[in-house]
């Protein structure tokens, strides 16, 4: 959640990111998962590895990213994660 902070004061203001976080935060559909085990798959930017700890432990069926360094993790066999960019999965959940 700081890293959605940080990113959104970066583009808007402190007060929307404590509103959009806050929302995120309340949202029935919100679904805390911590982390059990620091995987470190993401070399080149290791702040990203929260991310993919997150969806491993979760069992999420998408990591949804337009970042480049989480490109690493198609090459992956185990532990697999599905990486898309939001691009695709908005194709994706729009073919329903």
């Amino acid at each position: 959640m700081t890293e959605y902070g940080e990113k959104l004061i970066e583009k808007y203001s402190v007060q929307t990111a404590d509103l959009v976080l806050t929302i995120l935060t309340l949202a029935p559909n919100t679904l805390f998962q911590e982390a059990y085990y620091n995987w470190q798959l993401i070399e080149e930017d290791p702040d990203d590895n929260k991310f993919v700890d997150v969806a491993i432990a979760a069992g999420a069926d998408y990591l949804i990213t337009n970042d480049s360094h989480f490109r690493v993790m198609k090459r992956l066999v185990f532990p697999k994660v599905n990486i898309v960019s939001l691009t695709d999965f908005l194709d994706m959940i729009s073919e329903d």
